[in-house]
């Protein structure tokens, strides 16, 4: 073979996602396809289904997971890319089990969704037209035959199908259902597919990895793992692209095989990388070369020089969690996050970077990956390290025992590797964490009674549990990625008793489940809680989107569809009934249940965020959703905020003020997050809900770096309990010298109890470049005030559900795709008290009354003439409107949802009803489609 036409060159990279076709292995016709892609995605592109997400259609696309599916295209090979001496295959993801053929040889059979495929194929290439055929078969079918015969059921609660198969397929959980999701069990190209064609040598992966650092100096190791043909000499190059240090060269022999290779290098006066919030998050770009006599490999990685380390041990106050990031801890602020949909190509990088926008705003540091999703794609971990985000790492493992044959833990180890060395090298990884709420079911859930596990059954799973758990993967880990912290199971400790709450990271979720009130937040604080949250509806934008007018009640077959928590609907109303007054229509019913989620998940947050250090971190659940959808989301499936959102972005403020009602005393507590301390001024304001001043005081304080400070305290007897409760708030803002201010609002009786008339509010809209402003005021309290524009799916504005005091003069900037005229046309703003089905004062009653009197003596009055007129015309019935029934759900079944298997408690703690002390802020952030 002539190599002449190759001297010096680099590998060539040919794409193959192109070109595609595909049909269902047992009917005969090709349709075109997408690549990457999914069958579902294919199917509603060729209009072969109708959209899975709008209204009932699930049900009506799960044919497809019992089919099996062939994909095709065509590989065109020159002389000039026959001409290299190796060529591989290389599918970065096929979804699952796959037979891969070129020219109809066989060349790969996949059965794990979660690694990529490297694989050889020059000796099946030939000068010309090749055809390459990738054969899926039904991961239902294939799981099913080993569930009927395993010696006893796996407690996959959360799988929608009375054959749980989803255990034994390497597949993400989530399309085989949860109680936010869909089951859309999915196969096909997921990920990009392409050739590689390389002479001599060529790197598979590199890695950086810190050997020390400090303000001075940065020792790093660049490895190198390279697959070679040769016997001899080569030459290794790592440099700087951007000369930020100088470049090492080293010769290095290599032999035919896989290899691992290292380059030290330094960087003097390192800049180092920072969580969001802290500082910058520096990267610096790596470029990394092996040299040979005719032909080269290079990789460029980026790096993030920080030290961190998770603190999980014994002290004084029982057993820390906490994250240190260069020496000092930090308090961990952020959610967990979901795979953004069903259909997981649809995740552009685009799509993620408004997710990382949206996330860095709202002043997060930390995002979780949650077991029961997916890695996510190479795009998410680079786009958490540009924004400084911290990623905590499931494996994809949750909520259920797993099979531990060889067979299946050879496939963990796998998988494992791949994508420990695929993530090790992001500094945004901040652990790794082997499964979600396996540890605390398996003691706690009941799933040996409710199951009838015999002692041997027990014996068996709990021993597969130690294999993969406390074996397979903290080996993995040690082996590939040594620096890291790795722990079996989240949460470490449970919530049912107090000395849960002492004891490492928590999944509270006594709200919600449990039914205990809000206010139990306050109590039931932990050393991390790393899952809590409440449920809402998207807003109507979201509904008009998957649903018609006439599904819109939460008891409607369509509604009920887009809720996947069995009692969802009612434990909202539940909550609502508690803390509101009843709601008008069914889209009051969304903008209420929005607010009552988002008032919730912020008191929580101040709670956790008032108690550090004891607890160093919040991260409710959940940030997003993977379709339409009731959920405990702050944003749904279309990029829209919800209420619950701008709270959390105020609440997640590196300087926040909190004002507290504490055994008989007014105490204001000032909570940074910051490095340094800040002077400042506390300003307080006692009014009532007509604007008149009833107490007033200023007072500089000192706002301590990285601390929960009390910076203000009175008897409440000073000042509040003189004040009207039902008609007065207290305004608390803190302000800096530069100008950084926090704002909170404490209502001194619940917001049930609260005297709201209707406020007059006066809005102006106008242009502002190509954004639009409205000019907000209003002669009384505006509570929650609701910017909506219901027909610009794209709309998204700056605040929204924000409190609008009698006087105040606000602005708030938005995009809309709609002109001036018909943003001024179209917007409305709305407030709770617009919500409300309003009680008929004593003054409207008598008037209709006597009105109903006048009108039935005007009947008896009509001329006949009038009569006899009208008795030729069409009966026309009076149209009424019909309004949603909103009721509370009775559920008597088991609980299946993702905290499935635990035992609820089914009682209400109404005892807090009347302790909910509302405090609310306006949020600012920007939203978007």
């Amino acid at each position: 073979m002539s190599t002449s036409t190759v001297f010096g060159q680099a590998p060539k990279v040919v794409e193959l996602n192109s070109g595609w076709k595909f049909k269902q292995a047992d009917a005969g016709q090709w349709l075109p396809a997408s690549v990457p892609g999914t069958v579902h995605t294919d199917l509603l592109a060729n209009k072969v289904i109708d959209d899975p997400f709008y209204r009932n259609n699930e049900k009506e696309v799960q044919w497809i997971e019992k089919k099996d599916w062939v994909y095709e295209t065509t590989i065109q090979v020159d002389d000039q890319l026959n001409a290299y001496d190796n060529i591989d295959l290389n599918f970065e993801g096929l979804d699952t089990y796959a037979d891969v053929y070129i020219n109809d040889s066989i060349v790969a059979k996949t059965s794990n969704m979660f690694i990529g495929y490297q694989v050889p194929v020059k000796y099946y290439l030939k000068t010309g037209e090749n055809k390459l055929k990738v054969y899926f078969h039904s991961a239902v079918n294939v799981g099913a035959p080993q569930a009927k015969a395993a010696k006893f059921k796996y407690p996959a609660d959360n799988e929608q199908s009375e054959v749980k198969t989803s255990i034994f397929s390497r597949k993400a959980p989530y399309h085989y259902g949860w109680d936010w999701g869909p089951r859309l069990v999915t196969s096909g190209i997921w990920k990009p597919v392409k050739l590689i064609a390389w002479n001599d040598a060529r790197i598979t992966d590199t890695h950086v990895q810190q050997l020390y650092l400090s303000n001075a100096m940065a020792s790093l190791e660049a490895i190198m793992d390279i697959e070679s043909d040769l016997d001899e000499n080569v030459q290794l190059k790592v440099s700087s692209p951007d000369n930020k240090f100088e470049p090492v060269y080293m010769s290095q022999y290599l032999t035919p095989g896989k290899q691992s290779v290292k380059v030290s290098f330094q960087i003097k006066n390192p800049e180092r990388w920072w969580p969001n919030g802290l500082g910058e998050p520096h990267l610096y770009k790596v470029n990394m070369e092996v040299i040979t006599k005719r032909a080269s490999d290079q990789k460029l990685q980026k790096i993030g020089l920080r030290t961190l380390q998770v603190v999980n041990e014994p002290d004084a106050m029982g057993e820390s969690f906490y994250v240190k990031v260069n020496g000092a801890p930090v308090f961990m602020k952020g959610a967990n996050y979901i795979p953004s949909d069903s259909f997981l190509p649809r995740v552009t990088r685009d799509r993620l970077a408004k997710t990382f926008e949206d996330v860095k705003k709202s002043n997060m540091n930390m995002l979780r990956i949650w077991g029961g999703g997916v890695y996510e794609s190479d795009e998410f971990y680079d786009l958490a390290d540009e924004n400084g985000i911290l990623v905590w790492q499931d494996f994809m493992f949750a909520c259920t025992m797993y099979p531990s044959d060889s067979s299946f833990l050879a496939n963990v180890k796998n998988e494992a590797e791949y994508n420990i060395k695929r993530l090790r090298k992001h500094p945004s990884l901040a652990l790794w964490c082997g499964n979600n709420e396996i540890g605390v079911a398996w003691k706690n859930w009941g799933w040996q009674n409710t199951y009838k596990y015999t002692q041997a059954d027990t014996a068996e799973l709990a021993n597969g549990y130690r294999k993969i758990f406390n074996e397979v993967l903290p080996q993995a880990v040690q082996r590939f990625d040594a620096d890291r912290f790795y722990f079996p199971s989240s949460p470490i400790s449970n919530w049912g008793k107090p000395e849960d709450f002492k004891k490492g990271d928590n999944h509270f979720w006594g709200v919600w489940h449990a039914e205990m009130p809000f206010e139990d937040y306050n109590t039931h604080v932990p050393r991390f809680m790393s899952e809590y949250g409440f449920q809402s509806f998207p807003d109507i934008v979201t509904i008009k989107r998957f649903a018609k007018t006439e599904d819109y009640d939460i008891q409607s077959a369509v509604m009920k569809t887009h809720q996947k928590s069995y009692k969802g609907n009612g434990l909202i109303k539940v909550y609502m009934d508690r803390y509101y007054r009843e709601p008008k229509d069914f889209q009051s019913f969304l903008y209420v249940g929005q607010i009552l989620q988002a008032e919730g998940i912020k008191m929580a947050i101040e709670a956790h965020r008032r108690n550090m250090p004891y607890c160093m971190g919040t991260l409710y659940w959940q940030l997003n959703d993977c379709w339409p959808v009731a959920s405990w989301s702050s944003i749904d499936y279309y990029g829209r905020w919800k209420a619950l959102q701008y709270f959390a972005k105020d609440a997640y403020k590196p300087i926040i003020v909190d004002p507290e009602i504490e055994k008989g005393k007014l105490n204001i507590y000032a909570i940074s997050d910051l490095r340094e301390a800040k002077k400042g001024e506390l300003k307080l304001r006692l009014i009532d809900f007509k604007g008149t001043e009833l107490w007033s005081k200023n007072q500089p304080v000192t706002i301590e770096g990285n601390k929960s400070q009390v910076v203000y305290t009175e008897s409440v007897a000073d000042h509040l309990d003189k004040a009207d409760k039902k008609s007065s708030l207290l305004l608390v803002e803190l302000v800096t010298a530069d100008k950084q201010s926090a704002k909170n609002i404490l209502y001194l009786d619940t917001l049930k109890n609260i005297n709201l008339s209707k406020p007059t509010i006066s809005s102006t809209v106008t242009e502002n470049g190509k954004r639009f402003r409205v000019h907000l005021s209003a002669d009384v309290l505006a509570k929650n005030v609701y910017l909506l524009l219901a027909n610009d799916n794209s709309s998204a504005f700056d605040e929204n559900y924000f409190d609008l005091l009698p006087g105040e003069n606000k602005i708030v900037e938005f995009n809309s795709s709609l002109s001036l005229e018909q943003v001024k046309s179209n917007l409305q703003v709305i407030s709770l008290y617009d919500s409300f089905k309003q009680k008929e004062s004593t003054t409207d009653k008598e008037h209709k009354d006597k009105q109903n009197i006048f009108d039935k003596a005007s009947g008896l009055f009509k001329k006949k003439s009038e009569k006899e007129a009208s008795s030729d015309k069409p009966v026309v019935p009076e149209k009424k409107e019909v309004k949603p029934v909103q009721k509370t759900e009775t559920v008597k079944e088991k609980d299946t949802t993702k905290k499935g298997g635990e035992e609820k408690k089914k009682s209400i703690f109404d005892k807090a009803s009347g302790l909910f002390k509302k405090k609310d802020t306006g949020s600012s952030s920007t939203p978007s489609n």
